[in-house]
């Protein structure tokens, strides 16, 4: 398995091999990332052009294209340098002109005798009130007229690459697709109506129609679910290969759950209880867990980690809680350390800062397990940190973390389990692509006690209206935060933007009652002033978005965000979160700079309308894409040439569903499909399958 199947060598031959195609034009394919005939096989055509037949202009709405048969009454050359040279034709009812710049004359003379017939296409239009063509497409004797194709389909091109080029590589590359074996199931393709790889192939290169380029046309549908399908194999592959694996059961007794939930002021939601026991049934079996635990912004997150990390305690082990930042690391210690005394666990903090003596006094505790709980930042990560029994490893906001940092932690104790927390609600489809591999929970309900949040839009020349409602809130004890533009994406000029409001905050409120923290402040700064606002002597933060995920601080009811209309929408959702945490009623302030542009206006719009993550979620991937919305650089996000997530996000369960019943039926590809479905992975380059199949 480990080498290419043969019947694919053609497809992956270089760019050089097909007609027309030199050492320079291949140079240019990579402006489209097409490296060999396999990438222009999935380079599919973005819209198309109406050329069928018309007998006459007259009468048609204009500007369109149109493709007519016309005679040829007089050449009109130019009579001043720079002027075009125009050509009276006439159709079948209605004169009108052929128009040329910097053509050659005698070359139109030629193409175009007097009193010949030709039939031409292009685009026709008014000009002072008489229809003309400029450079026609097409221009034929009437005998190759078949030549012209009624429906013509348009590719995406780069510099260098014109329409008919190509149009010329990828009829080429489509003319050596071979036929393949069927890796999809039978049953499924028939109910779907979906045709035969190659049929679609041909079909989707060759639309007829506008319909036959709509992501709904079945030749289309078909050729994304394949590459969905070899991705949700690769998913189910990583998945199958981790239960192989045996984990160590850790039996929660709820001795040490109990008196935890008994400290509780409130009754834990459906959502979570259903969450702690999907959680606690994981770690309770045979396999090892790999577990997603998706929850919008507040929806009670910590609880649950807690309530797994007690189960491992319980089951004489120790448990980690990893945070992306230490700000964040500090919180979960803040927020966690009463309910860990409640159920008298020993639990302790572990960041870059802890040094020498108080160091090396915790890593000693850790290895013989007196501390049983660890809370740290990716300092737990170093060679050094030994743990007696570590059963469960939670990690916070995943996405800052990679797959590898994940194998790493598990490694630190014998078969660890895994729990990864994001608060960042992930579109379905964007959730199996991401994390197919893990199973998920997800909390949809917020806990008791979260007020909601009054959203308003403000134009930013209203400004000084916002300063004297900061003012009066101030006086009347509450607490707010500023959180200051993205611009253009880069950390320093975000300082200086957060540097000047920050004093003409100052100017306004007063001394001592305005704080700053951004990205470029040394860590020791950074945590000064946020534990200033978190005791409530600064009465307003000015922040860069470093505020974004889990700080809470249940005294602050107001938050202004400004530039609001530069930030995607899940992020607007994720400050928005930061109040509302407490009883007094918060707001949130969307200060934009107008006029908005229509996508700003509709994202600002949805803020107002909804507070619910997973619908902000699925609006900010219809109106972005999936690149944005994970922020493509640091999601691991696959990208798909022909599947279209937004659009297509029904057929990715489907690709689960069908890969997950597949591997489990055939889980080493021997049946005559698992050999399909092998040439299938290596036609969509899914190395990491490839390798895991061959190494068994």
């Amino acid at each position: 398995m480990s080498t290419r199947p043969e019947i694919l060598f053609p497809l992956f031959a270089s760019l050089e091999t097909l007609p027309g195609v030199g050492p320079k034009v291949a140079k240019l394919f990579e402006g489209l990332d097409i490296d060999s005939p396999r990438d222009l096989l999935f380079t599919l055509p973005v819209s198309g052009i109406d050329r069928r037949f018309r007998p006459t202009l007259n009468g048609l709405p204009l500007p369109a294209t149109v493709t007519t048969e016309v005679v040829i009454e007089k050449h009109v050359p130019a009579r001043v340098k720079g002027r075009p040279y125009r050509i009276d034709v006439e159709d079948a009812e209605l004169p009108f002109q052929l128009v040329f710049f910097h053509a050659s004359p005698g070359w139109l003379q030629k193409t175009f005798p007097v009193g010949e017939r030709r039939v031409v296409s292009g685009k026709a239009e008014l000009f002072d009130g008489v229809a003309q063509m400029v450079h026609p497409d097409y221009a034929l004797t009437p005998e190759r007229a078949g030549e012209i194709p009624a429906f013509e389909p348009v590719y995406p091109l780069t510099k260098g690459i014109n329409l008919k080029k190509m149009h010329q590589a990828a009829e080429a590359s489509v003319a050596r697709a071979p036929v393949l074996p069927e890796w999809i199931d039978a049953a499924l393709k028939a109910r779907e109506g979906w045709p035969d790889w190659r049929e679609a192939l041909v079909t989707a290169h060759n639309p007829e129609t506008s319909a036959d380029i709509s992501s709904t046309s079945m030749a289309r549908q078909r050729l994304a679910y394949d590459e969905l399908f070899a991705h949700q194999v690769m998913m189910a592959l990583l998945r199958a290969r981790r239960r192989t694996r045996a984990g160590r059961p850790s039996v929660g007794t709820g001795r040490l759950q109990g008196p935890v939930l008994a400290a509780l002021p409130y009754t834990p939601t459906g959502a979570q209880e259903r969450a702690i026991r999907e959680i606690s049934d994981d770690m309770a079996g045979a396999e090892r867990m790999s577990r997603l635990l998706q929850g919008d912004v507040g929806a009670g997150k910590t609880l649950v980690a807690l309530m797994a990390l007690l189960v491992a305690v319980e089951a004489g082990g120790q448990g980690v809680l990893m945070a992306p930042t230490e700000i964040l690391a500090r919180q979960h210690m803040i927020g966690l350390q009463p309910l860990a005394e409640a159920a008298g666990v020993v639990m302790e903090l572990l960041t870059g800062r802890d040094k020498g003596a108080e160091r090396a006094a915790k890593l000693k505790a850790l290895k013989n397990g007196d501390i049983q709980l660890l809370v740290g930042t990716h300092a737990v990560f170093q060679e050094d940190v030994e743990f007696a029994d570590l059963r469960l490893a939670v990690i916070d906001e995943q996405h800052r973390f990679g797959v590898a940092q994940r194998l790493m932690l598990s490694q630190k104790g014998e078969r660890v389990d895994v729990l990864v927390m994001t608060a960042t609600p992930i579109p379905r489809s964007l959730s199996l692509a991401q994390y197919g591999d893990m199973d998920v929970s997800i909390l949809d309900e917020k806990p008791p006690g979260r007020t909601p949040v009054t959203t308003a839009l403000v134009a930013a020349e209203k400004m000084d209206q916002v300063v004297e409602r900061l003012r009066a809130a101030v006086k009347e004890g509450r607490q707010a935060y500023w959180v200051c533009p993205l611009v253009d994406e880069s950390e320093v000029t975000a300082k200086t933007a957060a540097e000047s409001r920050f004093k003409t905050l100052r100017a306004a409120l007063g001394e001592g009652v305005v704080g700053l923290v951004h990205g470029q402040m040394p860590p020791r700064e950074k945590d000064a002033a946020m534990a200033g606002f978190v005791a409530g002597d600064t009465k307003v933060l000015v922040a860069t978005t470093v505020i974004e995920v889990g700080v809470d601080v249940p005294n602050a009811s107001i938050m202004v965000i400004e530039g609001a209309e530069g930030f995607g929408l899940a992020q607007l959702h994720q400050l928005r979160g930061r109040v509302g945490r407490g009883a007094a009623q918060s707001t949130c302030l969307l200060l934009y700079q107008s006029p908005l542009s229509e996508t700003g206006q509709q994202r600002l719009q949805i803020m107002r309308e909804t507070e619910d993550g997973f619908r902000i979620a699925e609006e900010d991937l219809a109106m972005r894409g999936a690149g944005d919305v994970l922020g493509t650089a640091q999601s691991g996000l696959p990208k798909f040439r022909v599947a279209d997530l937004e659009r297509q996000a029904g057929l990715m369960e489907l690709a689960r569903d069908d890969a997950r019943a597949l591997i489990a039926s055939d889980p080493e590809l021997k049946s005559a499909r698992g050999e399909a479905a092998r040439t299938l992975l290596w036609l969509m380059e899914q190395d990491q399958a490839i390798q895991m199949i061959s190494a068994g």
